[in-house]
């Protein structure tokens, strides 16, 4: 209104930043104060100490914006720095009420017990439960177990060897008392009916297999480096689960490693052992003090296998692995040839071997025949 153009407004672009603008045909009217900044094809743009302000002020602002949030933010951590001993114990008080609440809610709703902890050596479970799965299966499906070790002799063993065929629980055998220890240790009640630990200073797992390709390690190898770590570390007062030791390798080197872990826990470790195998000649070692056998039973109805999931004292008597085998989905003609070939090993393994003749001076061939 005061310049009297009416083709006057205000622009913007990256290189000159705010401008006024006023058409070829008004710009003898641009006031003495206009400063011309660029011609363009029909118009004039000026600019103006005031409008150069102005843009210094709005260009600005969003530096200003981030030295005061920076600003707040280090005031901020100050602060939070100078209470920092008090969040942590209140942190800290919360995270244990928080885990006593879960314990305490699921121990009601699942019905666990309170663990008596002593400082023995015995791990007593009476119809335990394993905590994952009772939560995963139908209700009044899982089957629940009872266990007894004691280190250090006693009426119970150190050491049970569990065997029985796959998919027939030992695996969730061994697991569930390793998670009723930790449980225990923990404060939390546990899936049973009763239970007595004895305190655990550490608890050794084997389980599973897998190779590691990244430092060249084979299956059989790693298998045999997380054994070696625990018989050079565990203690009388240890808890070790092992599953299917030297299943990597052959049957007899597989059998006479399974077996020598087996002797050096019993003679040299003392400590509780849950020892899950395939190598049904490993019930022989029942024989050694604090030895025992369980199995995990199951029965053959007709040509099918049931899996009762239920440990009961001795030795499993076979593996079951070529009826595991036709559950899996293997074709019917290859295991119609896995039991006829499985007939004739168990044949040979039952033969009485036959003495090997002695060589004599007539058999031996000189050098230079």
């Amino acid at each position: 209104e005061r310049t009297g153009i009416g083709s006057l407004k205000v622009g913007y672009n990256r290189v000159f930043g705010f401008f006024l603008e006023i058409g070829r045909a008004h710009a003898d009217k641009a006031p003495p104060e206009y400063i011309r900044k660029q011609t363009v094809k029909n118009a004039e743009r000026y600019t103006t100490p005031e409008l150069d302000e102005r843009q210094r002020q709005v260009l600005g602002a969003e530096e200003e914006g981030i030295r005061r949030e920076i600003g707040l933010l280090d005031e901020l951590r100050a602060f939070v720095a100078g209470e920092r001993s008090r969040l942590d114990r209140a942190a800290e008080i919360l995270a244990v009420l928080d885990v006593l609440l879960s314990f305490a809610e699921v121990a009601r709703a699942r019905g666990w017990v309170r663990p008596e902890i002593t400082a023995g050596g015995e791990l007593v479970i009476d119809a335990g439960r394993h905590p994952v799965l009772e939560e995963l299966l139908p209700a009044g499906t899982l089957v629940a177990n009872d266990l007894s070790l004691a280190a250090g002799g006693g009426a119970a063993p150190a050491i049970l060897l569990v065997t029985g065929p796959n998919m027939g629980g030992k695996s969730t055998f061994i697991r569930q008392a390793a998670l009723v220890a930790v449980m225990a240790q923990a404060g939390s009640f546990v899936p049973a009916k009763r239970a007595c630990v004895g305190i655990v200073d550490r608890l050794f797992a084997r389980i599973g297999a897998g190779d590691d390709l990244a430092r060249g390690a084979s299956t059989f190898l790693v298998e045999m480096s997380q054994t070696a770590r625990i018989l050079n570390r565990a203690t009388a007062k240890s808890l070790v689960i092992l599953d299917e030791v030297g299943r990597g390798t052959s049957t007899y080197d597989g059998l006479a490693i399974a077996q020598a872990v087996v002797e050096h826990l019993q003679g040299r470790v003392g400590c509780r052992t849950l020892f899950a195998t395939h190598y049904l000649q490993l019930a022989a070692l029942e024989r050694l003090p604090g030895v025992a056998n369980v199995q995990v039973l199951v029965q053959q109805h007709k040509d099918q296998l049931v899996f009762l999931h239920q440990v009961v004292p001795g030795a499993a008597d076979k593996s079951w692995g070529v009826h595991v085998a036709r559950l899996a989905g293997v074709p019917i003609d290859v295991i119609e040839r896995a039991r006829d070939l499985l007939i004739g090993f168990e044949a040979e393994a039952s033969a009485p071997a036959k003495p090997r003749r002695k060589a004599t001076q007539q058999d031996q061939l000189s050098l230079f025949e």
